[in-house]
C-alpha cells in the first residue's frame, strides 16, 4: 500500500478526474497483490434468464471460477442474490412484487432452489457450501455481529464456501439491509476482507452512459457528488439498486481499508483477471489505514438514531485532532436516541462527516446543562 499511496501523491501523468491513469495497472497490481480473502457478490441480473430462472450454465461457470480461487488458497465467501428472481418464475411473477408477503415468499421458494443448485455445482469441484441468512439487526448486535463474524471464519477454516443472503423471509425495512450490495459490503467488512468483487451485468461504473464515447472508469480513489450522479438505478424486473447501490457499497468498502471491485460477471475468467491485476472493471482504491473492527461496527452496522449538528471549531478538532465531542461544540441535536445508541454528526450545512456512540440522550444534550462532558468520546468516534 506505500507504493500506491506515494504514486498517488506524486500525482505523476495527467490525472483522470476520478483515476490517475498513468498509474492505474500499477495501482491493481499494488493493491491486488496479496488477496488471501475474498467476498464475490453476484447479482439476480447474472445469476438468472429472460424467464426470472436459475442460469444455470452461467451459474457453472460462475461457480467454477470460485472454485479455482479457493483452490488456489484464497478463502472465498458468496454473496449471491437471485432468492427472489428464482422464486418469482416458479409463482409466476413477471416483474419484482411490490407487496412484502409476495416478495417473502418468491424468496422463500426461492432461496432452497438457490441453495440446491450451488450445492450441486460447487460439490462437482468437491467444496462444500454453508447457507447463512442475516438480517441487519444481526449485525448491528454487537454479540450477534462478533458471532457471525466469528462462524464465517470457522467455516472458512473448513475450506467451506459461505454463501450468504438476506433473510427476505423475516426481514422488514427497518431490518433490511437495502440490497445485496450493502450486505456484501459488511460482510467485507465485518470479516474483515482483502477484496470486495462485485460482479454485475456491465464492465463497471460507465461514463456517459448509452453514448458513441462511452467507456468504463479503470480507477476511482475518491467517491464524490459527480460520481454518484452518474450512477443510475436499474430497471431490471428482478434486481434492486443498480450502479447506484453499488457507489454506496463501495464508500464503505473504501473507508474499511478494503479495495472493491465492479466488473462482468458475464466475462470468463473474469475472477482471474482481476486478481492477476489486470484491467478489468472499475477499481475503488481503500484508505491507507483500515478502521479497526469495533470502529467499522460504529461506522456501518447500525441505522443512527439521531443528529448532532456541530460548529466549525469542533469539527475541525474532531477531524484533525482526534478529540471527543463537546458539550460547547453542539449547536443542534435531531430525533430522539437514548445513552448508548449510535448517532450520525453533521457540520453546519447538514454534511455527515463522522458517526459516533452518544453518552447522553437527546433530552440531556438539548437542555443544555452539560458541563466538562464528554458527549462523544473520541473513542466511540469514526470519521467518515
Amino acid at each position: 500500500m506505500e507504493v500506491l499511496t506515494n504514486a498517488l501523491k506524486s500525482g505523476f501523468g495527467n490525472r483522470h478526474r476520478w483515476g490517475a491513469f498513468a498509474i492505474k495497472l500499477r495501482v491493481r497490481s499494488e493493491i491486488l497483490k496479496e488477496v488471501t480473502r475474498l467476498v464475490v457478490k453476484l447479482g439476480t441480473g447474472v445469476l438468472t434468464d429472460s424467464r426470472k430462472q436459475p442460469d444455470l450454465v452461467q451459474m457453472e461457470q460462475l461457480v467454477g471460477q470460485i472454485a479455482e480461487q479457493r483452490q488456489s488458497g484464497r478463502e472465498v465467501v458468496l454473496v449471491s442474490s437471485g432468492a427472489v428472481g428464482a422464486g418469482m418464475g416458479v409463482l409466476g411473477y413477471e416483474k419484482r412484487p411490490g407487496e412484502l408477503a409476495e416478495l417473502q415468499a418468491c424468496a422463500a421458494v426461492g432461496q432452497s432452489r438457490l441453495m440446491a443448485i450451488y450445492e450441486k455445482l460447487f460439490g462437482a469441484h468437491g467444496l462444500s457450501v454453508a447457507q447463512i441468512l442475516l438480517t441487519h439487526d444481526d449485525l448491528q448486535h454487537h454479540e450477534r455481529h462478533l458471532n457471525a463474524r466469528n462462524t464465517l471464519v470457522t467455516l472458512l477454516g473448513h475450506s467451506v464456501i459461505p454463501i450468504i443472503n438476506e433473510n427476505d423471509v423475516v426481514s422488514f425495512t427497518e431490518l433490511k439491509f437495502g440490497d445485496n450490495d450493502s450486505l456484501s459490503a459488511l460482510v467485507a467488512s465485518l470479516l474483515p476482507a482483502d477484496l470486495l468483487l462485485i460482479l454485475t451485468t456491465v464492465d463497471g461504473v460507465l461514463e456517459n452512459f448509452g453514448n458513441a464515447n462511452q467507456r468504463t472508469i479503470p480507477v476511482i480513489e475518491h467517491v464524490d457528488q459527480t460520481l454518484e450522479r452518474i450512477a443510475g438505478g436499474t430497471d431490471s424486473a428482478t434486481a434492486v439498486g443498480g450502479m447506484a447501490s453499488k457507489v454506496q457499497a463501495a464508500k464503505i468498502a473504501m473507508r474499511s481499508g478494503i479495495p472493491l471491485v465492479i466488473a462482468s460477471g458475464r466475462k470468463k475468467r473474469v475472477m482471474a483477471r482481476v486478481l492477476a491485476g489486470e484491467e478489468e472493471g472499475t477499481l475503488f482504491v481503500p484508505r491507507p489505514t483500515r478502521l479497526k473492527g469495533r470502529k467499522r461496527w460504529i461506522a456501518f452496522f447500525h441505522h443512527p438514531k439521531g443528529a448532532l449538528f456541530v460548529d466549525a471549531g469542533a469539527k475541525k478538532a474532531l477531524r484533525e485532532g482526534g478529540k471527543s465531542l463537546l458539550p460547547p461544540g453542539i449547536t443542534r441535536c435531531e430525533s430522539e436516541f437514548e445513552p448508548g445508541e449510535v448517532v450520525r454528526i453533521c457540520d453546519l450545512n447538514g454534511t455527515e462527516f463522522a458517526r459516533g456512540i452518544a453518552a447522553f440522550g437527546a433530552n440531556e444534550i438539548r437542555a443544555r446543562k452539560l458541563q466538562r462532558v464528554e458527549v462523544v468520546h473520541r473513542d466511540n468516534l469514526v470519521i467518515l
